[in-house]
């Protein structure tokens, strides 16, 4: 396993992935909910960690706050919000307000490397499709640790990628789709974890929640083209090697280069 990313490189992967998911483009692409298998796969990770009335959550890297809002909505959780957009921030809490739930939600800027809160603050921490986007992540594996209390829960969904038969053409792009760049096998993750004191308590392949969310980038890019090509653009997105991409891609999930995973982890007692 490589080491994190030189300082330098992991500021500007940081900038990239705030910049890209901070903006209005990204909605347009992705939905509402960011992330491959969207509210249900949230709904079936939330149901994985048992979560109760009232329980403390921090949800990092909560982008607009919809998996905060559905936690604290359907699931009464006391959710704090962590990302490090802060467009996302001011987003996620008008979101909160105009939901009604500003009483059970909170959200703040913050960096997966440094996370606010004091230790043992939280009964469970949920991540979704950000842990990829994490330069160092034995450093942020360490803090998710810290901010679980002793026998609370980590839940994550994320892509999963061999590095090493990562097609060319996925490798080397800029915004939005640069962000896959580090992310790594289910095992690797697994093993960040335990070497972070988490004990991995279960894992599921969800592959076909990623084929579901290609298709519906590739049904969205003409819209995107049409309505918002220069913001886009300015984000790394090549309309012109779009299809190539998309087509990539597509070969690279069927082949098991590319999928989704969700995890969870307990912090011993």
């Amino acid at each position: 396993m490589s080491g994190p990313i030189p300082p330098a490189s992991a500021a500007e992967t940081k900038a990239c992935c705030a910049a890209a998911y901070g903006s209005d483009v990204m909605p347009l692409l992705l939905g509402a909910s960011y992330h491959p298998g969207g509210l249900a796969l949230t709904r079936r990770l939330a149901d994985q960690l048992r979560l109760r009335r009232g329980d403390r959550v921090l949800d990092v890297a909560s982008g607009r706050g919809t998996t905060a809002l559905l936690l604290a909505g359907e699931y009464h959780a006391d959710v704090t919000g962590v990302d490090l957009s802060p467009a996302n921030v001011t987003l996620a809490s008008d979101a909160a307000r105009s939901t009604g739930l500003v009483d059970q939600t909170r959200f703040q800027v913050g960096d997966a490397d440094r996370l606010p809160g004091e230790d043992s603050g939280f009964d469970a921490v949920v991540c979704e499709c950000a842990f990829c986007t994490f330069p160092d992540k034995p450093s942020a594996a360490a803090e998710l640790a810290r901010v679980l209390r002793p026998g609370g829960l980590l839940g994550i969904t994320d892509v999963t990628v061999d590095r090493t038969r990562l097609p060319p053409e996925l490798s080397g792009l800029s915004g939005w789709i640069a962000c896959l760049a580090d992310a790594r096998l289910l095992g690797e993750y697994t093993d960040v974890l335990t070497a972070a004191g988490l004990a991995v308590t279960h894992t599921e392949r969800h592959d076909a929640a990623i084929t579901a969310m290609l298709d519906q980038i590739e049904a969205r890019l003409t819209l995107v083209r049409m309505t918002a090509r220069d913001r886009a653009e300015d984000l790394g997105v090549d309309f012109d090697q779009a299809p190539a991409v998309v087509a990539a891609t597509r070969t690279a999930i069927g082949d098991g280069v590319i999928g989704y995973a969700l995890i969870t982890a307990r912090k011993p007692a």
